[in-house]
């Protein structure tokens, strides 16, 4: 073989591995187990006032261990699915655990964590029929309470940085969709996009980005499924556009189903790769090696 390819070939592999060493792939089996001997984050209720809404709403804050008023911090807004509120991520997903075992291991940079209620509308508990059209409809409305009354709350209230470098939206399955509407739909805003298990109210591909280039300023555009989700054609026809369209991406499909196994684990993953420089390629190749 020509030395030059095989000094190419080289460098390439060597990126991947360089990758791997800071891209914790293998997801431990402990890594949602509290431990009692390692820095803790903090979780508090805030409260915003909403014109979206015409109300006040609630939403979590996660803010990571080492927490100082005095730094800087970007911010991750996580979104919960149709059945659940600011409360699920927090009940079923346990983030503050996994986060703050990342956090022991050098895994993640520094970032507050956001967990609203996505369900846009006076009465917003996830109660009687969910499914109802006006609050399905809420979801959608949750794009301009995120927009005109958390995001300014949060960056009034905390001392995060304000660039659309410095913001990241993920979400499972209605969150997920919602996370891709609205990131590649304000991607002046976000710079950042993480969908789980994205459900039927993603738009179609067309829809979410006629003009496929733009997203290419993205950092990151991370979108993942469970091998035994009904819901993945959602996901792969998104990622099949993309994929069309010579737009980077990571397309992670997982074992698994819809349930939180595999969103605790998307996560784990996620999170690693927020707010640093990402080689999607390289990420991609790494979790294809599974």
């Amino acid at each position: 073989m020509n030395k030059s390819i095989v000094l190419a070939l080289g460098f390439v592999l060597l990126g991947v591995f360089i990758s791997a060493q800071s891209f914790e792939k293998k997801v431990p089996q402990d890594f949602d187990i509290e431990k009692k001997e390692i820095p803790h984050g903090k979780i508090d209720t805030i409260q915003y006032s909403s014109v979206t809404v015409g109300t006040t709403r609630k939403a979590l804050v996660y803010t990571p261990p080492g927490y100082k008023k005095g730094a800087q911090y970007p911010v991750l807004y996580l979104l919960h699915g149709i059945g659940g509120d600011e409360k699920e991520w927090f009940k079923n997903g346990t983030p503050q655990i996994i986060l703050d075992n990342l956090y022991a291991k050098g895994k993640l940079s520094p970032m507050i964590v956001v967990l609203p209620n996505g369900r846009a509308m006076k009465d917003d508990r996830a109660t009687g029929d969910i499914m109802a059209k006006d609050k399905v409809e809420a979801f959608a409305t949750f794009e301009k309470d995120l927009l005109n009354d958390l995001i300014p709350f949060v960056e009034k209230k905390y001392p995060v940085k304000k660039n659309r470098t410095d913001r990241a939206i993920a979400g499972l399955s209605m969150g997920g969709g919602q996370t891709l509407n609205f990131g590649l739909g304000n991607i002046d805003t976000f710079a950042w996009v993480g969908a789980f298990s994205a459900a039927p109210n993603t738009k179609e591909p067309q829809v979410l980005l006629p003009d496929p280039s733009k997203a290419k300023v993205l950092k990151l555009l991370w979108i993942s499924c469970g091998d035994q989700d009904r819901l993945m054609p959602f996901s792969k026809r998104t990622s099949d556009y993309l994929t069309e369209n010579k737009i980077p991406h990571i397309f992670y499909v997982e074992p698994g189903g819809h349930d939180f196994k595999v969103w605790k684990n998307d996560l784990y993953l996620f999170s690693q790769l927020l707010f640093k420089p990402v080689n999607q390629e390289d990420v991609n190749l790494i979790l294809k090696s599974q």
